[in-house]
């Protein structure tokens, strides 16, 4: 086997403009390229640095995360249809018996931005997030070959 075939770019930093901010310099990335995998780190729901928007409304969040996703998608230069795994952290405090009726909120919206087949999941339902009012936080990894940039 040619060696020379397995040898990909240097990694690539994707950081879309105008997508949420941190309450504090860091040097986190929204994204990473590497090779033909785009790693896509936790979108959340924020407007204001640190404030959830629509922090009672988990559609809309769920929305916003994946339209962050997309942005992060686009500026890497792939789309949902390359999508093969994300992983979704969710915070419910009702009753158990309201439970699936607000994954299933979550999940329709989901299903608008995912393709047939779509990626493999993991959801875990959580205590909290980093903010007050976030619903959701959701991470993801795309396989695109045509990522890799001769």
């Amino acid at each position: 086997m040619n060696n020379d075939a397995l040898t990909w770019p240097p990694a690539r930093r994707i950081m879309p403009e105008g997508l949420y901010a941190w309450t504090m310099p860091v040097s986190f990335s929204q994204g990473w390229v590497c090779g033909p995998l785009l790693f896509v780190g936790g979108q959340i729901a924020t407007g204001d640095p640190g404030v959830a928007v629509a922090s009672d409304d988990i559609e809309e969040q769920t929305r916003i995360v994946f339209e962050n996703i997309g942005k992060v998608l686009e500026e890497a230069g792939t789309s949902f249809k390359h999508l093969v795994k994300f992983n979704t952290y969710y915070v419910f405090d009702g009753p158990d018996d309201e439970l699936q009726e607000y994954w299933e909120k979550m999940t329709r919206v989901r299903l608008q931005y995912l393709p047939s087949p779509g990626p493999a999941g993991t959801a875990v339902r959580v205590s909290g997030l980093a903010y007050p009012g976030l619903l959701l936080e959701v991470e993801a990894i795309a396989y695109d070959p045509s990522l890799v940039q001769s």
